[in-house]
């Protein structure tokens, strides 16, 4: 399975349907500025092979609309059908699968599939990161989730209160790992945005943590 990173999308029309992507973006310090316009295609599917999509901007709809969605790249690929027939997020193509509500916001039911413009935004976020803590004794595995700013992580390390920082691996999308034994400490985490901006949330978790349990700590700055 790909690393799956979260991000924020505006979504806007004109004339073929343009659609605007949105990301988290991390402040610490100064302001995610977000990214240029990219082309791409979005659709949703009524069934599991998207069977009677037409790439079709007739059935966008007039007057420009924009939307913000948060998207991940969990897209899955189809290579057995063609890149502009079936298998729309084969790499590298951008693509969207919407849910329906926000695909009609743009089009009509009967476009399927259709040309789009896109690009990253800064997001907002209620609250601090999030730190939810699974896994066993050997085994810790952290998934961040709630990321303001560029909202994507690319590095993470944690300490406590017995060690120094020590780097995470990163297991699956936005899940870390560490094979350290941490239980009985108070925990920080570090973490890297994809702007390069990093965020340290000391003793964000007590010694008294558990498994299971979810803690809060410091968000970057929109």
């Amino acid at each position: 399975m790909g690393v799956i990173n979260i991000v924020n999308v505006v979504i806007t029309l004109t004339t073929t349907l343009l659609l605007v992507i949105a990301l988290v973006e991390g402040k610490i310090p100064g302001n995610y500025q977000g990214g240029s316009w990219e082309t791409a295609h979005a659709t949703f599917y009524g069934g599991s092979d998207a069977s009677g999509t037409m790439d079709d901007p007739r059935w966008c709809h007039p007057g420009s609309p924009s939307i913000f969605i948060t998207a991940t790249n969990f897209c899955p690929p189809n290579f057995a059908q063609a890149s502009d027939n079936g298998g729309w997020c084969n790499p590298p193509r951008p693509h969207f699968d919407l849910a329906m509500p926000m695909f009609l916001k743009i089009a009509e039911y009967r476009a399927g599939i259709v040309p789009v413009a896109f690009r990253r935004v800064p997001c907002r976020k209620q609250g601090g990161i999030r730190f939810t803590i699974n896994g066993f004794r050997y085994f810790n595995l952290v998934l961040i989730s709630n990321v303001a700013g560029a909202g994507d992580i690319v590095k993470v390390w944690v300490k406590g209160t017995k060690t120094d920082w020590m780097p995470m691996s990163r297991n699956w999308g936005q899940n870390w790992q560490s094979n350290s034994v941490l239980i009985g400490q108070s925990l920080s985490f570090r973490v890297t945005a994809s702007d390069r901006r990093t965020s340290t949330s000391w003793n964000a978790v007590p010694a008294s943590w558990q498994f299971g349990q979810t803690f809060s700590g410091k968000n970057f700055r929109v």
